[in-house]
């Protein structure tokens, strides 16, 4: 199955709760008025989309129904809003380094060790050598679940001790991935929340150790948030990004939820583009984020007319 067949099947629920529920509400002869916009907000927020992203999307509806003079049909202007809504939220690879070092974080439960071992996967397909560090000493078995994930993937891996000293076991990482020649370095740091002042130190220490080394480090600091949590989700993104730099997402657990519209407010509410997805429990069940395929396998096949047009 490609990848392509791959994001629809994960997509199944969200499509069914949001692009057929969309065609659903876009009846032949409908006329946009406040009976059909007033539909279409319950569609979209029961997607999680979001209220002040519906608002915003509805609000461009109306102007580009306006604009078109009625050139167009209403549900292809609104899946094409959706679809520069998608466009905005892609984010680009930067300025690889050598070793190119990316910090995963985020709070607990979202998938974060689980990311790191895919996108060792990711990276290693793409012909790059991959060193990973079991830099989350906190939680119990952390270090044993990635050591699983670098066996399946066939990457180095740097541990220390459970309990220890994260930040060691990070310049011990980035040395041995110098000394090596890897091409890149993943680390997987403890899952913190917002308010805990102590981890956030403790990630804080993390990076300045790591420029004790290699004063660009790090490079990426990826934010791995649970798609299942929804807006609740990116209201805590929110706070944890004001203590800790971010430079990418990556949204997770997207095929267990019918609520995938939170895709579409969550770059926009965060300010931060969309690097990744993971959709499954296999070791190659993530992809960069693409705005057209996400688009088509969130929309469906008809998205395909407003993608063509653009």
């Amino acid at each position: 199955m490609g990848l392509f067949d791959r994001l629809k099947r994960a997509f199944q629920k969200t499509r069914e709760a949001l692009g057929e529920k969309i065609s659903a509400v876009f009846t032949p002869g409908r006329v946009l008025d406040d009976a059909l916009l007033s539909e279409l907000e319950d569609v979209l927020l029961a997607a999680d989309v979001g209220v002040e992203t519906t608002e915003d999307l509805l609000a461009q509806l109306k102007a580009s129904a306006c604009a078109d003079g009625g050139k167009t049909a209403p549900e292809l202007l609104l899946r094409e809003r959706i679809v520069d809504m998608l466009r905005q939220a892609q984010g680009r690879a930067g300025e690889m380094y050598h070793p190119h070092v990316v910090l995963v974080v985020g709070v607990n439960g979202t998938g974060k060790t689980t990311t790191v071992g895919k996108l060792a996967q990711f990276y290693k397909g793409q012909g790059q050598s991959v060193v990973v560090a079991a830099a989350d000493t906190f939680r119990a078995a952390a270090i044993e679940q990635l050591q699983i994930w670098a066996e399946r993937s066939g990457v180095q891996l740097i541990a220390g001790a459970a309990g220890g000293d994260s930040a060691a076991v990070a310049f011990d990482a980035l040395e041995a991935a110098l000394s090596r020649n890897a091409d890149v370095l993943l680390i997987d740091t403890a899952g913190r929340l917002h308010n805990k002042a102590n981890l956030m130190k403790e990630l804080e220490k993390l990076s300045r150790v790591l420029k004790k080394k290699l004063d660009s480090a790090p490079h990426e600091a990826l934010l791995v948030l649970d798609a299942t949590t929804g807006q609740n989700g990116v209201n805590q993104a929110l706070e944890f990004t004001k203590a800790s730099p971010i430079t990418g997402l990556v949204l997770t657990k997207i095929d267990g939820t019918a609520k995938g519209g939170v895709l579409l407010s969550i770059s926009r509410r965060l300010g931060i583009p969309i690097r990744y997805v993971g959709f499954g429990e296999g070791i190659e069940d993530l992809a960069p984020f693409d705005a057209e395929k996400f688009a088509a396998s969130l929309l469906g096949e008809s998205a395909q007319t407003a993608l063509e047009k653009k």
